[in-house]
């Protein structure tokens, strides 16, 4: 059984295990679903989804605490898509990041599986800061990070992508 993190009314947010690598391939699989996260062709098979569980997500948990976490409906009890915290060495920040398959957007599940991490993350990490990254023209996450009360502080290039950069202080 993975560690139940937080929950909502309609969520379960937890660590994921090796059980759920075909959910984590089918939420990857849709060509839209990656195309403003630089991932594109990082997990097109179940062995992928093995590999990015056990290699980087329980290896996060391990030397971090956090990660990226399985958000899963409470309702059918599928993983929908992950959320939660990275420790982004090359940006040099904690980022939050979000990503469901296209069947579960619009629904408001970002913005209630984040808000849930970042009142977990006030109450029980040690993070002062959260930065949050997303594609200019990804105006849906634009929405999801500013919603989590993230305000806008930098731009960047990166590859062909305009990256706005958002950011929350969580200590007061």
């Amino acid at each position: 059984m993975s560690r139940v993190i937080t929950q909502t009314e309609r969520l379960i947010i937890r660590e994921f295990n090796l059980d759920d690598a075909k959910a984590v391939y089918q939420f990857n699989a849709p060509e839209e679903v990656n195309k403003f996260t630089g991932d594109a062709g990082k997990c097109s098979n179940i062995k992928d989804a093995e590999y990015i569980i056990s290699n980087i997500w329980l290896k996060e948990y391990k030397q971090f605490g956090y990660g990226r976490w399985a958000v899963v409906l409470k309702a059918t009890n599928e993983v929908i898509g992950f959320c939660g915290f990275k420790n982004d060495a090359h940006i040099k920040a904690v980022d939050i990041g979000y990503r469901f398959h296209p069947t579960h957007w619009g629904k408001g599940y970002a913005t209630e599986s984040n808000q849930a991490c970042i009142e977990y993350a006030k109450q029980h990490m040690a993070l002062d800061r959260v930065v949050g990254d997303a594609v200019a023209e990804n105006l849906g996450s634009i929405k999801v990070l500013t919603k989590l009360g993230m305000r806008y502080h930098s731009q960047y290039q990166e590859d062909e992508f305009t990256i706005h950069r958002y950011e929350i202080f969580l200590k007061s």
